[in-house]
């Protein structure tokens, strides 16, 4: 099994920054793309980031510019952050580590780490 933890999620005033964290273990074996979507009450959820193994990164227009997807070389551990945080930013969070074998997609979610912002 794969087991997805994130963390860094808070209450922050508009214009504040974040750090979130996420690592997934288990069994991986190899270095798999991971991505951040995010989830606000009433919405659907919606992809934020993403990065593949070789670390193309890929972002929601509206992240652009205020957010930075990262990773650990050679490590299932990503990165996002979150600059210049809008009230809109408000929601849950959550790390997804995905990969494709063959004609079947896997997909592994963490537990969601909540992210207020202020206004």
């Amino acid at each position: 099994q794969v087991q997805v933890v994130e963390s860094g999620g808070g209450l922050v005033q508009a214009g504040g920054s974040l750090r979130l964290s996420c690592a997934a273990s288990g069994r991986l074996f190899t270095i798999k793309p991971m991505g951040w979507y995010r989830q606000a009450p009433g919405k659907q959820r919606e992809l934020v980031a993403d990065i593949t193994s070789g670390g193309s990164t890929t972002y929601e227009d509206s992240v652009k510019g205020r957010f930075t997807i990262s990773r650990d070389s050679g490590k299932n551990t990503v990165y996002l952050q979150m600059n210049s945080l809008k009230p809109e930013d408000t929601a849950v969070y959550y790390c997804n580590v995905h990969w494709r074998v063959g004609a079947s997609d896997f997909n592994y979610w963490g537990q969601g780490t909540q992210v207020t912002v202020s206004s």
